[in-house]
């Protein structure tokens, strides 16, 4: 008997309906010389302390670090978990032959191998890939179906992923739960989440200490066209006043007149992360609706698998994109109608090999669906146009730049006319909506002007300020976990470093929605804004290897190189446990050096002493960083500026609340966090 392990029941359901295995038994299919059964996801976790030791179910200072020497497993504590993995077992220890067909990816793959070993199973087994639920694709995947040990190092790295959040996760959570829970706060600590949240945290600083400065701008009117000094804003009134009469009465002159087109491509497929943003930059869908409406989708077979985080296709997709397009016409027609089937532009920015690793980008089937919920409708419609746009010619803009000067001072004006929409017809915008990679707008319609030519000229300043930094949406920090925290909107450079970024495209929604459950972010409206518990966990999280996003995405770049054979899976996680090992040893936060104050949060110079303050060393180079002695009415000692300095944080209660030493090198008061969290009932959760 061959018996399918599968790791969700519907997907179990396909499967079996494929294979002939139509007889329905509690817990798997059977028929056909077939069995084929299925997880509820993950069966199976890793030991907690206590498991391995009752003495370490209390939390303690001295138990740390604790770094397993082997990692054990259990079965979740759950009675129909329990259940099926009876059922599990029990056909896989009679099998004649064993089918993996788990998610194919890092995740389904630990799922399968966990189950299998805690089945005590040790025979051959073969693995099925599938990246569509539809007939055709599985019936591919089944004549390409391939040995289990092929997947040895996809194992590998997600063992590591598994075992390495459980070291970070749970020694950094119980040393500072320990130390700055007071025996009620539960203070959760992830490898992934924290960085995450100190993005949105530094954020919020950001912006909270943000100093509006004015400016102002010089502008001329002729010929009805508005044209801008091609100078820096000023900084003062008069300074704007006074380079505007030297303008005045004097002709204004064309000096040169070019046109240039530029192409703008269209955009690329959608892997996960550029759905989820695309949904909730269009639509307002958090990324953990857009992903579970994917799902449903692709075990619907409307789409591929979802969880992916390439945007390329592979050569030998072409013939059946043909055919999807051809499936799609009764819905898609006028869209589809331009479109030469027969010959379709497959251009190096859709078919990609070498950029197409586990999964190929999200498209549509070509099953067409009869009647979908409002936002499946959407997604559904985001994917299929995407695929089409991909074949649309270029958007051709020509670009007119017009140069000209009053007694000597530069002015330049722009305008941009559409000479050929390509793809953008296929994108129209719709009230307020904005879109990446959407047409330039025409600013102004620029008349026909000659070099040389002069005239009058009406010139003017208008007043501006400027603006902090727009606080994270879903959109906006998905693409800063995409990018380890680097706001990258170029496509180019944002390819460059999605091997870099935080978490994976299957995970990053779920960590959203932990620090939304925790309390340490909220949504409001649009916007993800940092709670005072986020703040102070950050505050007092003194590593800041464990809130660097860069870190986190180097470590996310090592998994993928395991996964490639690339890396070492014994060394990453001798690095992890060195890690957690030093985070114990230094999280100490009353560890003061008492031979410097410290160093200027802005350029990281020493600190020296003042009359009425501490202000960095470099002040005559024009850092003008200054930690008063009197804060409001609390006059601070040697001893707190030293803490401030070098820990960035005083614990202590200031009018009730703790202080904060931003990065922008302010003050801030945060309350004292009064939760009762029974963390002694919760530390599993």
């Amino acid at each position: 008997m061959i018996v399918i392990l599968t790791e969700k029941p519907s997907v179990a359901r396909d499967i079996a309906r494929h294979v002939g295995a139509g007889q329905k038994h509690e817990g798997y299919f059977e028929g056909n010389g077939y069995q084929v059964t299925w997880a509820f996801g993950h069966l199976i976790a890793l030991k907690e302390p206590e498991d391995y030791d009752p003495i370490l179910k209390k939390w303690s200072l001295h138990t740390l670090p604790l770094l397993p020497e082997k990692f054990e497993l259990k079965l979740l504590d759950d009675k129909g978990v329990k259940k099926q993995f009876g059922i599990i077992k029990k056909l896989l220890v009679y099998a004649n032959e064993i089918i993996c067909a788990t998610d194919a990816g890092r995740e389904g793959e630990l799922i399968f191998r966990y189950i299998l070993s805690m089945s005590q199973v040790k025979k051959p087994w073969k693995r099925l890939w599938l990246s569509s639920l539809t007939d055709d694709a599985m019936k591919k995947a089944f004549q390409n179906i391939k040995n289990g040990s092929e997947y040895d190092r996809l194992y590998a790295a997600a063992k590591c992923r598994n075992e390495s959040d459980w070291i970070v996760g749970l020694n950094a959570t119980r040393n500072y739960t320990v130390r700055y829970g007071k025996g009620h706060m539960l203070w959760s600590i992830g490898r992934v989440q924290t960085p995450v949240l100190a993005i949105v945290v530094n954020r919020d600083d950001e912006i909270r200490h943000f100093i509006s400065q004015p400016f102002w701008e010089l502008f001329t009117k002729y010929r009805n066209v508005n044209f801008k000094f091609k100078g820096d804003r000023f900084n003062t009134k008069d300074l704007a006043e006074g380079a505007l009469n030297q303008v005045k009465g004097f002709p204004f002159i064309i000096d040169k007149v070019s046109a240039k087109k530029e192409q703008e491509h269209p955009p690329l497929l959608f892997d996960l992360t550029e759905l989820q943003r695309e949904m909730n930059r269009k639509f307002g869908m958090t990324a953990a609706d857009t992903l579970q409406i994917a799902q449903t989708l692709y075990e619907q077979k409307f789409i591929t698998y979802p969880r992916t985080d390439c945007r390329y296709l592979t050569s030998d997709m072409k013939p059946q994109i043909a055919k999807t397009l051809v499936q799609l016409q009764p819905l898609k027609g006028k869209e589809i109608e331009p479109l030469d089937l027969s010959q379709l532009p497959f251009t190096n920015r859709i078919v990609n090999d070498k950029k197409v690793t586990d999964h190929h980008a999200i498209i549509p089937t070509g099953k067409l669906p009869q009647a979908l919920p409002l936002g499946s409708q959407r997604l559904y419609d985001a994917i299929t146009t995407r695929l089409i746009a991909a074949f649309y010619p270029p958007c051709i803009k020509e670009i007119t730049t017009i140069e000209g000067h009053a007694n000597q001072t530069p002015f330049q004006a722009k305008g941009v006319r559409i000479l050929s929409p390509g793809w953008t017809l296929l994108y129209p915008k719709k009230g307020n909506e904005t879109q990446e990679n959407e047409m330039v707008e025409e600013v102004q319609v620029l008349p026909l002007f000659e070099k040389g030519e002069t005239g009058p000229h009406d010139p003017f300043i208008t007043e501006g300020k400027t603006k902090p930094p727009a606080h994270f949406n879903e959109n906006t920090l998905l693409g800063a976990m995409e990018t380890a925290g680097k706001m990258i909107e170029d496509e180019s450079l944002k390819d460059a470093l999605k091997n870099k970024g935080i978490g994976t495209p299957a995970t990053r929604a779920s960590i959203i929605e932990t620090l939304i459950k925790r309390k340490y972010i909220e949504r409001r409206g649009k916007q993800l804004l940092a709670n005072d518990l986020g703040r102070y966990l950050v505050a007092i999280v003194q590593d800041r290897n464990l809130k660097s996003p860069e870190l986190t995405g180097e470590w996310e770049l090592k998994l993928k190189q395991i996964e490639k054979g690339e890396y070492d899976a014994c060394l990453f996680m001798n690095e992890i446990r060195q890690f957690a090992q030093q985070l114990i040893h230094e999280s100490d936060i009353f560890k003061i050096n008492s031979d410097i104050y410290g160093h200027c949060p802005q350029c990281k110079s020493l600190v020296i002493k003042g009359n009425k303050g501490y202000g960095c060393s470099k002040w005559k180079e024009g850092c003008k960083f200054v930690l008063w002695k009197q804060y409001k009415n609390i006059e601070l000692t040697e001893a707190q500026i030293q803490t401030l300095l070098q820990k960035n944080i005083l614990l202590q209660p200031m009018n009730g609340n703790i202080l904060i030493l931003s990065r922008q090198g302010t003050l801030q008061e945060i309350p004292v966090p009064s939760e009762e969290r029974n963390y002694s009932s919760r530390r599993k959760k």
